[in-house]
């Protein structure tokens, strides 16, 4: 067997760090902008956060919560008054002092001193405080809970180290938060929102996780409780991919968030909230990866097949297009996952080689390859991208018919699905150790020279006291 040679130039195996950046770069996801820390994501990454938006929304509303959005910029008196968040929060704030620039003489611009706001205001790190403040005033009776909102929206947490997608100074997210008449109501909601995000992540991006509660040094600041979803990345290392908060009474203390009990009593709502971000494209990169680039689980592809014509600039092109077109049609025609397949003919000019390989790369499910001889047999060549390679190194197509391509497209988008899911977990389990039993053995495994430590699985217990 002669020698697989790659679409990266950097392997997982060697530098995951770096394989990680070129994975982003090279699958044409995101690049950095002008502002540390910031990004664009670009249409490709931006696609996969659309999907993983509409399924996610889609699971949101079906437990009854609306939809709603609140101001970017926050006063900072809100989170004066909530000392256990603003703490948490501190060195992250961007805070806004000005609202005018003037002339510096110089050339340049500078803030109006003269503009100095009253009161400064921060840029989003998150909601609490103000959606708070609208809970204070909808909320008067039990008859007005519970209320469950949710917006999708930027938020901004100054860091330091960035990595796209992962750890960057703006991110995009949803943030739910519901007030609730009790403190049982409310953690019903959290263990519901955490078991969404699991069967988010394992039913719709095939990403394995375990769900559980972070320790008390791990809390969201100003919560009581915090539980979350752990995926493992192929380094061994864990991704918080999404936390649901029992936050008790201490926001609507805060933020006052009272109403009439059923006997005619003064009580406090009992609050959460719960949030996934545009982390998450960052884990899907780091779990289903591969050294060849993206691969995308097929329900959160923007196209979940490729149609590639082998053009060759002459009068046979016309009809390797309308061959090309009717496999479109009937590919689009069948339904996968309960919506119709999204099928792409990439009609544009350029060799159908290198088209594939800027395909694999970013990691479309399904690639077609059609040329004149496919045409001429009634065949196409069909490539599966969790499957990329056969024994002999090379590309490993299939050459069903026309009409056998797409009618197999929604049970073959499936299996990729279950195949990506199920290396994945295979993966995490062999990489959990379950025999540690003293605090030593623990501090042996993570020693500095293990390079992939994986996970440890040891008997954990809140504090009393």
């Amino acid at each position: 067997m002669s020698a697989i040679r790659h679409a990266l130039n950097t392997k997982r195996a060697d530098d995951f760090a770096a394989w990680y950046q070129e994975v982003v770069s090279a699958a044409d996801m995101a690049e950095e902008s002008g502002v540390r820390g910031c990004m664009v994501i670009k249409p490709w990454g931006y696609g996969i956060w659309e999907r993983m938006q509409r399924l996610l929304d889609a699971r949101i509303k079906a437990a009854g919560v609306e939809n709603a959005y609140f101001p970017l910029f926050i006063p900072l008196g809100n989170f004066v008054r909530e000392a256990a968040h603003v703490e948490g929060f501190a060195k992250e704030m961007a805070v806004v002092t000005h609202h005018r620039l003037i002339a510096d003489g110089k050339g340049g611009l500078i803030p109006d001193p003269e503009a100095k706001l009253e009161e400064p205001l921060v840029v989003r790190p998150t909601s609490e405080t103000i959606i708070g403040d609208a809970m204070s005033r909808w909320i008067q009776s039990w008859r007005d809970l519970p209320l469950k909102l949710n917006q999708w929206a930027n938020v901004v947490r100054w860091e330091m180290r960035t990595r796209m997608f992962l750890r960057t100074s703006e991110f995009l997210w949803q943030e739910g938060h519901t007030a609730h008449e009790s403190a049982e109501d409310a953690r019903i909601e959290t263990m519901r929102a955490l078991e969404m995000y699991r069967a988010f992540a394992e039913d719709d991006i095939a990403l394995p996780v375990v769900a559980g509660e972070k320790p008390e040094n791990e809390r969201f600041p100003g919560a009581v409780e915090t539980w979350s979803i752990e995926a493992m990345m192929q380094d061994g290392k864990a991704l918080q991919a999404g936390t649901s908060h029992y936050l008790g009474t201490n926001f609507a203390q805060a933020a006052n968030i009272r109403f009439q009990d059923r006997e005619g009593g003064q009580q406090l709502a009992h609050t959460t909230s719960w949030g996934v971000s545009t982390r998450m494209v960052g884990g899907l990169i780091m779990t289903h990866g591969d050294d060849d680039g993206l691969r995308v689980p097929p329900q959160v592809a923007p196209w979940q097949v490729i149609i590639l014509p082998m053009l060759r600039g002459d009068d046979g092109d016309a009809a390797l297009l309308e061959y090309c077109e009717g496999l479109r049609a009937q590919a689009a025609a069948q339904s996968a996952f309960g919506e119709p397949v999204r099928v792409l003919l990439d009609s544009r000019p350029g060799k159908a080689a290198a088209k594939r390989w800027d395909w694999v790369r970013r990691g479309a499910p399904v690639i077609i390859e059609v040329g004149p001889r496919d045409m001429e047999g009634g065949t196409v060549s069909l490539l599966r991208r969790d499957r990329l390679w056969n024994d002999a190194a090379k590309p490993a197509f299939a050459t069903p018919t026309r009409e056998e391509a797409a009618q197999t497209l929604p049970g073959l988008l499936s299996e990729i699905h279950t195949a990506l899911y199920t290396e994945g977990k295979a993966r995490r389990d062999a990489q959990i150790t379950r025999d540690i039993t003293s605090m030593e053995a623990l501090a042996e495994f993570f020693g500095e020279d293990r390079r992939y430590p994986g996970w440890a699985e040891v008997q954990w217990s809140r504090p009393t006291g």
